[in-house]
C-alpha cells in the first residue's frame, strides 16, 4: 500500500505478536479512560491472549488480518466474524472484533485501511450491516467509528469502571459499500 504499510491475512506464526498489539492497544485505551495501568498488569495475561489468538487463527469462521509497517513489524490487527449476539442474525451481521492499532501508528490510514477491509469481508459474506461493540470511555474509537458511519444501537452490556461497552452498527446497504 502507498500509506507504507501492507496488509496481510494473519497467520499461526502470529500468536505471539498478536497478543502484543493486543496488549498494547488494550492497555492504551483502558488508560486513556481512566483505567490505572497497575489494574492491566497481569503476568499471566500475555499467555493466556496469546493462547486466545492462537485459538483465534484456528478457528475458519474468523477473519484475522495484520498490518505491517515497511520495516515489517506489526503495528495493527483486525479481527473479524459472525457475531457473537443471540439477538442477531449472522446472515445478516457481520461483527467487528477488534481494530487495534498501536499508538505510534496512529493518524497514518492504518484504522482507515483496517475499516475498509473489515467492509468488504462482510459484503463479501453477504451481509448487510456491521456490529460491533465499543467500550464507553474509548472516545478516540467512538469518533473514529463514527466517522466511519457506524451508530450505535442502543444495546449495552456492563464495563469497566461503571463504563459500559455500547454496541455500534454500520449499514452496510446505506452506504453503498
Amino acid at each position: 500500500m502507498d500509506q507504507g504499510f501492507r496488509l496481510r491475512e494473519a497467520t499461526a506464526e502470529d500468536a505471539d505478536v498478536l497478543a502484543d498489539v493486543h496488549t498494547r492497544t488494550r492497555t492504551a485505551y483502558y488508560t486513556a479512560g481512566g483505567m490505572p495501568e497497575e489494574e492491566l498488569d497481569d503476568p499471566s495475561a500475555c499467555g493466556e491472549r496469546r493462547d486466545a489468538w492462537a485459538r483465534v487463527l484456528a478457528a475458519p469462521a474468523r477473519a484475522t488480518l495484520v498490518v505491517e509497517g515497511l520495516d515489517g513489524a506489526v503495528v495493527g490487527l483486525l479481527t473479524a466474524g459472525p457475531p457473537h449476539h443471540e439477538d442477531l442474525d449472522a446472515s445478516m451481521c457481520y461483527e467487528l472484533y477488534q481494530i487495534g492499532v498501536l499508538a505510534h501508528a496512529w493518524g497514518r490510514g492504518v484504522g482507515g485501511a483496517l475499516q475498509r477491509e473489515f467492509v468488504a469481508l462482510a459484503t463479501a459474506a453477504g451481509c448487510a450491516e456491521g456490529v460491533l461493540e465499543c467500550w464507553a470511555s474509548n472516545t478516540r474509537a467512538q469518533r473514529f467509528y463514527a466517522r466511519n458511519g457506524w451508530r450505535p444501537d442502543g444495546a449495552r452490556r456492563p464495563g469497566p469502571l461503571d463504563h459500559d461497552y455500547v454496541r455500534l452498527r454500520l449499514k452496510l446497504v446505506a452506504h453503498g459499500f
